[in-house]
This record gives structure tokens, sequence and C-alpha cells, in this order.
């Protein structure tokens, strides 16, 4: 099997299309974390910390997934550089590994996506449990 440089190259785009989104995801959590701690250093809600114990389980998955990304893509470009150096057995193992990078990223970028759905069960559960009455 050869390896052409421009098969390592079609992830580029991909991947900064990824690291876009993974990045969008990141600073809107962040901005929420900040947001929920300051309510919740005013109203010790339990809710509000079951939230923010979510969104921190999210960051982190997060934080994986673009060190994953990260290194996908310089696992390219080092495949890259030794099709173009005629070492193709170390650019074949480099993309190869680079492909299994980049599918645990986006693995983990399901799971952060099964988990988003936990911070709003939180509040939907407390509205349930609530029924309707008001807050003193």
């Amino acid at each position: 099997m050869t390896l052409e440089i421009s098969t390592p190259a079609l992830l580029f785009p991909a991947v900064s299309l990824l690291f876009l989104a993974y990045t969008n995801r990141f600073l809107h959590l962040s901005a929420l974390v900040r947001n929920l701690y300051h309510d919740w250093i005013e109203l010790r809600d339990e809710a509000l910390k079951t939230q923010i114990d979510n969104l921190r389980r999210r960051l982190e998955l997060i934080r994986w997934m673009q060190l994953l990304g990260a290194m996908s893509l310089l696992l390219c470009v080092i495949s890259m550089v030794t099709v173009m150096m005629e070492f193709q057995t170390v650019g074949i193992g480099a993309f190869t590994l680079a492909l299994f990078l980049m599918g645990c990223s986006l693995f983990i970028l399901i799971l952060e996506i099964w988990q988003s759905g936990g911070a709003l069960q939180v509040l939907m559960d407390r509205v349930q449990s609530d029924d309707g009455k008001p807050r003193k």
C-alpha cells in the first residue's frame, strides 16, 4: 500500500472545523459555569451545584476531544513529511494512528453530547418536583 501526500491532507479541513466546534462548545460551557457559579454563591441551590458538576465533566471531555484532535493533526503533518521523504512505512503508521485518534476524539464528542442533556434534566426534574409552587 502506498500513501500519497494528498490523503493525510484531506483531514485538515475536517480537523479545523472540528476544532472550531470544540472551541465554541468549550467557551459556551465556560461562560455558563461562571454564571451558574455566581448564582450558586447567591442562592446555594443544590440544583445549581448539580448542573455545575455536570458541566465540569463535560468540560473535561471537551479538553480530551481537543487534545486527541490536536495529536491527530500533528500525526497527519508527520505522515505528510514522511511521505515526502519517501518513508512510506512510517507515513502509513502515522496516518493510521492519526485516524485512530480522530476516531477517539469523535467518540468522546458523542459522550459529551450524551451528557449535554444532564444539566437540562436537572432543571426539568426541579420544575417537576416543585409542582409550580412559588419559591420563598
